[in-house]
């Protein structure tokens, strides 16, 4: 009896695996989708959908899209006790600056009305950024400083924004809280376009702010000849801020002279020329982004080549006025050199009882030509370094006294070269070969002696 029941069952176990295993491949035979049904082709166009969406929504680091950025990026580093010593140090800082350019250097700028046209009168809450060639360390903030009329200088909450590197301003504490306290922003090489320092600025020109930026990303390293070409970085600034900014382009030669790479401290007495431009106007790749669905990245490449393409052009201009204005101040000091000598050789000088130390033209035993070992010919006046120009040795008599003037005077040495030209107490045929060891004030001395002070012990 126990036998019967293990077969029974033996044989219900073999039927129900049978009858599974028959359902199971039917089950695998008809699937529920086929693979030219209408159920398949939907999901799977759902899912290129969804592929899609994943790649266009989260970007990968070799993707551009639009980083959208607050109004409040930074806001905990700027607190009450920096925006009060921002308040005191940028104003100073610039007028000290502006000092310095127009006081003892010579600044010439070309279309300044531009610039205040739109800092004083642009629309409450417009960005503004401004660009510009990079020569010199420290373009920003003399060149800038230079620019700006007296009441943007002493408003700090209206002066500029700039960006700086990490490993060159941001070094330790003590230069990272200088140049926090005068409105520079940190970025770090290599980092990108995304980086916070870029966020800072973005949240910067939301707030209506005036952001100025090197489209160049670095100096220039043959002394501001040639120019390179502009960065993806000014391209994010245009176009991901909230409100589409105010683009002024400006272009400087000079600053090469004035800080020299490997300087540490500006130089004084030299020329420096500005010319700004009109500003730059996106629109229409704004139009195209929304008709034609054009690439982020297609787009930041297509302002910073704009940008770059504008600065080309002032570049070639500014070179030419600053030729154009150097050759001005030549003919310009030569036009008061021959005024000067004018002058004086109109002066009588037999009433101030020096007739014996001045040469008459009219003299032909006293025309005689001294020259120095240096060899400088006034009459074939050749290009000379500065230094020989200033510092000439040789003239001549043939003239009288223009001619004397002539081949020593720069405008800034007209009283040196009269004492020394003029009153020498010696005549000239026995000490020509020493009239050029005689100083200014040496020779002062000896006319006096010889004149003044004698008639003074006689009475």
């Amino acid at each position: 009896m126990e036998d019967l029941w293990k077969s029974r069952a033996r044989s219900l176990q073999l039927r129900l695996r049978d009858r599974f295993r028959i359902a199971v491949d039917r089950h695998r035979r008809l699937p529920m989708f086929s693979t030219d049904g209408y159920f398949s082709s939907t999901l799977q166009r759902w899912l290129r959908r969804v592929r899609d969406f994943r790649r266009d929504s989260l970007p990968s680091s070799s993707a551009f899209y639009r980083k959208r950025v607050g109004k409040d990026i930074g806001a905990e580093e700027d607190s009450v006790f920096v925006r009060m010593l921002q308040a005191l140090a940028v104003p100073v800082i610039g007028n000290v600056c502006y000092v310095f350019m127009h006081g003892l250097n010579r600044v010439q700028v070309y279309g300044a009305e531009k610039l205040h046209e739109v800092l004083l009168h642009r629309p409450e809450n417009k960005p503004l950024i401004t660009v510009s060639n990079h020569v010199a360390s420290m373009d920003d903030p003399l060149v800038i400083a230079s620019l700006l009329p007296p009441s943007v200088l002493l408003d700090a909450r209206s002066l500029r924004w700039t960006m700086c590197a990490t490993d060159r301003c941001f070094k330790n504490p003590v230069t990272s809280a200088f140049f926090q306290c005068v409105k520079v922003l940190p970025v770090s090489r290599g980092d990108g376009i995304y980086q916070k320092g870029m966020d800072m600025a973005v949240s910067k020109l939301n707030s209506g702010g005036w952001v100025h930026i090197f489209p160049e990303g670095s100096r220039s390293r043959d002394g501001g000849k040639t120019m390179g070409s502009a960065k993806r970085g000014v391209g994010r600034l245009v176009l991901d801020a909230d409100n589409t900014p105010i683009v002024v382009p400006f272009v400087h030669t000079g600053m090469q002279e004035v800080m020299p790479i490997g300087a540490n401290f500006p130089r004084i007495g030299q020329a420096v020329t500005v010319l700004i431009g009109d500003p730059i106007h996106f629109d229409d790749l704004l139009n195209e982004e929304q008709t034609q669905h054009m690439s982020r990245g297609k787009l930041y490449d297509a302002v910073s080549s704009r940008v770059s393409h504008r600065l080309q052009e002032l570049k070639v201009q500014v070179d030419k006025l600053a030729l154009e204005h150097s050759i001005q101040l030549q003919n310009h000091d030569m036009q008061t050199t021959e005024r000067a000598a004018g002058i004086l050789h109109q002066v009588d000088w037999e009433s101030f009882g020096m007739g014996s130390y001045i040469t008459s033209e009219d003299d032909s035993s006293s025309r005689l030509e001294i020259q120095s070992p240096m060899k400088p010919n006034v009459t074939n006046t050749q290009e000379h370094a500065p230094s020989e120009r200033y510092f000439g040795m040789g003239f001549s008599y043939e003239g009288g006294i223009v001619s004397r003037i002539r081949g020593y005077m720069d405008p800034t040495e007209l009283m040196g070269f009269a004492a020394r030209g003029l009153f020498l107490n010696r005549r000239a045929e026995e000490k020509l070969a020493s009239i050029q060891e005689i100083r200014p004030l040496k020779a002062w001395k000896q006319f006096l002696e010889a004149n003044i002070l004698q008639q003074w012990n006689a009475c």
